[in-house]
């Protein structure tokens, strides 16, 4: 099988973990909240199931020797602000995959899920000073890629 096709084959894999992980964390939410009859609780096990989904995405990109996953052609979520700059928008995308595993998840959970950083620290099991250390090296990072290709006035 070429590179490209088993790329397009993790690719889509991956996306389809994604999906599932989203179609169910409110199920896993409602039985826990259900069953437990406790709010707080059940909020934890969401909390376990986003836990684990971003530890086995992070091993299965590790796993695969995947140094970054191609977000071009990925649907967005409806979002409420509109994008002003559909091809910076793309690119930035694009960047955010680049990153390695962990500074990417982390990246993904404090702009996507809008997750704080001491959050953040206890879905990775991290000390919050490193996940704030990874989002500032991973902004750095990113900043100086997008003032590459976006000229300056």
């Amino acid at each position: 099988m070429g590179t490209a096709l088993a790329a397009a084959i993790d690719i889509d894999e991956a996306l389809e973990f994604d999906a599932l992980v989203r179609q169910h964390q409110a199920m896993v939410f409602s039985i826990a909240l259900h069953f437990l009859h406790d709010r707080s609780a059940a909020d934890h096990v969401t909390f376990w199931l986003r836990r684990v989904t971003t530890h086995r995405c992070i091993d299965y990109s590790r796993r695969r020797r995947f140094r970054f996953l191609r977000l071009d052609g990925v649907p967005e979520p409806a979002a409420d602000a509109a994008v002003s700059d559909l091809l910076l928008s793309r690119r930035l995308r694009t960047l955010v995959g680049e990153l390695p595993a962990s500074a990417r998840m982390a990246v993904v959970l404090r702009y996507q899920e809008d997750l704080t950083p001491e959050e953040i620290a206890r879905v990775l099991d991290r000390p919050v000073a490193t996940v704030k250390s990874q989002l500032q090296r991973a902004l750095k990072t990113l900043r100086e890629k997008l003032g590459k290709m976006v000229p300056h006035a």
